[in-house]
């Protein structure tokens, strides 16, 4: 139940339907990195509609797309997501597997939500700023591909933010608080082995294996693990093992290396080892290799000013308000679950074990976090403009992400609800930093601040270019 009211509330009331339309049929066509050609033209048509100025293929993305608003004033970003994930389909409102295409995507990370209620959140502003007659601008910026693409990076690069004051997101989540300041910096490579073909059994001298490099590779970066901080992590993908035929020496093999860390500085140290190990296999297996940037994410960089009235905003509206059969959904959705994902759901927010299968509170600021943590192209954008997120309750408690089971809950009326209160979490942040302009100020100062100590060199490089088909190949 809400505690309090603020205009801009009532304005996301008003077109709250339309967007809950919009993530459910970004729901139904689920697309994967930098393909999400359905969700971009739905997302500008939506724009458009409501009157915004659009621009399309923003930093020279296809499925990245920008509206704006309002005159004059500070410029508020609020940033969508939209992208899927492979190999996740799944019937809508079912507890238990079904998928709907075999091998089919999925949204298992509820990017449908993500993108459509911060649209909602930037019409309700745009509204909100023509009723109360101030100055400023509010930007939607649909963003393609943070499932691993890093398309907020790449707008970055692009300069997408250069005159940005503000940005706010959200996610959906199993709980409702402000977003914590902590996420892996990261970069994935693809390491491409280049040997030499020969008839494993006539000539087996002749040949020079580009699976052995990267399985060579592989126990480097495994010995490495031992060497490094704690908290940092490498992954990797076996993309091309040099194809099924073993009486043939493998000319060719590529395999991809996600590294990850707590911060830049030390990620590109890590970054460099990797490199270095690779160079090793190639030299040990008189092969060659290449290395070819496809994505990375800077760590997030917190702005207390910004939380705490973030914070504000999340108190006021109190909790979701699931109903019954809300609950009896998620419950459902629990069945399916193991007891150590309703336990470290709860241990990775600093929260007492609880019986409710949705969540109703707003957990603390600054509250006690476990140290697990992925990466967001969202870390990009906060070294370059002073930003801010939230989490908020939209599926059942120990719902893991990248599931199925999230996919299941994406149309539900939960998910529904979870969009008005994100969109008017976020709305009534920014009419506070465009009615203050102290607030502004302090977010400001406060990044400066940091980025006096601490030096920021974007993930992506410049040689970099935005994976558009990431498929094995």
């Amino acid at each position: 139940m809400l505690k309090n009211t603020k205009p801009v509330w009532d304005r996301v009331e008003a077109h709250k339907s339309k967007f809950c339309g919009l993530s459910d049929r970004v729901w139904d066509r689920p697309e994967e990195n930098y393909q999400e050609f359905f969700a971009f033209t739905e997302h500008r048509q939506a724009l458009v509609s409501e009157g915004f100025t659009v621009s399309e293929a923003v930093a020279e993305i296809p499925t990245a797309v920008m509206g704006e608003a309002g005159e004059g004033g500070p410029v508020i970003a609020i940033l969508g997501e939209y992208d899927a994930l492979p190999g996740l389909s799944q019937e809508a409102g079912l507890a238990e597997q079904r998928p709907l295409v075999s091998g089919g995507s999925g949204h298992g990370c509820g990017h449908n939500m993500l993108g459509a209620a911060s649209l909602l959140a930037a019409v309700a502003l745009k509204d909100w700023l023509a009723q109360a007659g101030l100055p400023g601008r509010v930007r939607y910026y649909g963003c393609p591909a943070e499932e691993g693409g890093s398309g907020k990076s790449f707008l970055v690069r692009g300069g997408a933010f250069d005159d940005v004051d503000i940005a706010i997101s959200w996610h959906p989540s199993a709980f409702t608080g402000v977003w914590p300041a902590a996420s892996l910096a990261c970069v994935e490579m693809e390491f491409t082995f280049h040997g030499r073909a020969a008839h494993a059994a006539v000539a087996p001298h002749l040949g020079r294996s580009a699976l052995d490099a990267v399985e060579l590779m592989s126990v480097g970066v495994n010995y490495m693990r031992e060497h490094m901080p704690s908290s940092a992590r490498v992954h990797y993908a076996l993309v091309n093992g040099g194809g099924v035929a073993p009486n043939v020496v493998q000319p060719r093999a590529v395999v991809r290396h996600l590294v990850r860390a707590l911060k830049l500085d030390e990620m590109w140290g890590l970054v460099e080892r990797v490199k270095k190990i690779a160079e090793g296999a190639a030299l040990m297996t008189e092969t060659r290799v290449d290395v070819k940037q496809l994505s990375g994410e800077a760590n997030l960089v917190g702005n207390a000013p910004l939380e705490e009235a973030m914070q504000t905003n999340l108190e006021l509206l109190g909790g979701v308000g699931f109903d019954s059969f809300d609950m009896e959904f998620a419950r459902q959705i629990q069945t399916t679950l193991s007891r150590d994902d309703i336990l470290t759901a709860y241990g990775r927010h600093g929260l007492q074990v609880g019986s409710e299968p949705l969540s109703e509170q707003v957990y603390p600021l600054n509250g006690p976090r476990a140290n697990s943590m992925g990466s967001t192209d969202v870390g990009t954008v906060s070294w370059v403009v002073p930003t801010v997120q939230c989490l908020v309750s939209c599926y059942a408690v120990g719902t893991p992400g990248h599931s199925w089971q999230l996919v299941a809950q994406g149309k539900s009326s939960a998910a529904h609800k979870g969009i008005a209160f994100a969109a008017k979490a976020m709305a009534g942040l920014a009419a506070d930093v465009l009615s203050d302009p102290a607030l502004l100020a302090a977010a400001k100062d406060t990044l400066q601040k940091y980025r006096k100590d601490n030096d920021f060199k974007n993930p992506i490089g410049p040689e970099a270019e935005p994976p558009l088909s990431m498929a094995a190949k």
